[in-house]
């Protein structure tokens, strides 16, 4: 390979989540952390040197776009996902939480009710409930290779008049699904009936594995293109989550007009000096790193999945489709929720996402992320192998 995925890089008292939210989190700083869906991976060095060249010019004004900037979006979209979008379809937004809860406020009203489909990314969750929203809960399907479906029969019966949006996560976090296109056809249709909005979280849009292909929630079909606005950034794929550098695209005319008007009225749309320079650094000159970066990631994926084939047999390791995050399935050990925790947190040192904390359907379950050098990873599967043999089931 050309780029180095494999030197471990020391993150301790950088600042980082992972790391420096340890003791407050589980009131311990020793554990090998495994959580927080960021990369232990050095960036792009290209990224590096033109936010460095920026860094050389002593004022850092007010900002606008540089030129190309959109247009750099635009053919990233069209050469990697056959989306042919429009560049006035696209704002900046500080952030896809963020955007979430923006879209939450303009577009409903408190006591409004949002639809998730949960085991999902918890903010889907949290974000609409902190303001003043009702979640309804459309629990995925959980079959038995492992992957899921949507329940439509469900959507169905917890839909009312009171829902005003539904969050999608496409790619799915935890799962690492990539949804086929029926099931995205189905789902404009149904929303599309039933006069509901829909946020599609493409943030793991570009890290399709193993051969799958993501493709974008508002480029299936008529229905889809009117009812949705879509979510993307560089900054899952090219390790800058520091950098927030999110742009939402509503191709709706009508839509996009009353959504944009309130952006630019609140000044929400205006982008830091370093987004830009960072976003047009990854999509001009990344596709390299990208490609090999997720070729090591596969190679973690597999490790993961033979080391518990061998070593862990009551620990099912879910491929990812997508992303680098491996949702575990533990249900073969046995436990309930507080014994789970223990032997990954006490026993193994080992700090992950608990299925938990993504809603109904993910008791049992644990996310690990992979997207650190192989060593880590091993080191990681030692543990827990070593704490689940001395488990007594």
């Amino acid at each position: 390979m050309k780029y180095d995925f494999d030197t471990v890089i020391e993150r301790r008292g950088s600042g980082d989540v992972m790391h420096d939210s340890l003791f407050s989190c589980w009131g311990r700083d020793d554990l090998l952390p495994m959580w927080v869906a960021d990369m232990g991976f050095p960036v792009l060095p290209e990224i590096v040197e033109a936010l460095q060249k920026r860094l050389e010019h002593p004022v850092f004004g007010y900002t606008v776009p540089p030129k190309g900037y959109w247009e750099t979006i635009v053919q990233w979209i069209k050469d990697h996902h056959q989306w042919e979008v429009k560049k006035e379809w696209m704002k900046f937004i500080p952030g896809i939480v963020k955007g979430i809860g923006l879209v939450t406020n303009f577009f409903s009203n408190p006591g409004d009710k949002v639809i998730i489909m949960p085991p999902v990314y918890h903010p889907f969750r949290i974000t609409p409930q902190g303001n003043g929203r009702k979640v309804v809960f459309s629990p995925l399907i959980l079959k038995e290779d492992g992957y899921y479906d949507i329940d439509f029969d469900n959507l169905e019966q917890v839909c009312d008049s009171q829902c005003k949006i539904l969050i999608f996560s496409n790619p799915h976090n935890p799962a690492g699904l990539v949804w086929p296109r029926e099931t995205l056809v189905q789902l404009a249709d149904f929303c599309y009936a039933h006069n509901l909005l829909v946020v599609s979280d493409e943030i793991h849009c570009d890290m399709a594995l193993f051969g799958h292909k993501h493709i974008p929630f508002a480029s299936v079909s008529d229905h889809a293109r009117e009812i949705s606005i879509t979510f993307q950034a560089p900054t899952k794929t090219f390790n800058i989550a520091g950098i927030v550098s999110s742009y939402c695209i509503v191709p709706n005319e009508e839509i996009r007009k009353k959504f944009f008007k309130w952006l630019k009225a609140n000044e929400f749309d205006g982008m830091h000096i370093f987004a830009p320079i960072a976003t047009m650094a990854a999509y001009r000159y990344g596709e390299e790193w990208r490609k090999e970066m997720l070729a090591y990631i596969e190679g973690n994926v597999k490790f993961v999945e033979d080391y518990c084939r061998e070593h862990m047999p009551q620990i099912r390791p879910l491929r990812p489709q997508a992303s680098f995050l491996i949702w575990l399935n533990c249900r073969g050990l046995h436990l309930n929720h507080e014994q789970l925790l223990d032997l990954f947190v006490d026993k193994a040192h080992l700090a992950l996402n608990d299925g938990e904390m993504f809603g109904p359907g993910g008791e049992g379950f644990m996310r690990l992320n992979v997207a650190v050098s192989r060593k880590i990873v091993e080191q990681a599967m030692r543990q827990l192998a070593e704490a689940v043999k001395k488990h007594r089931f």
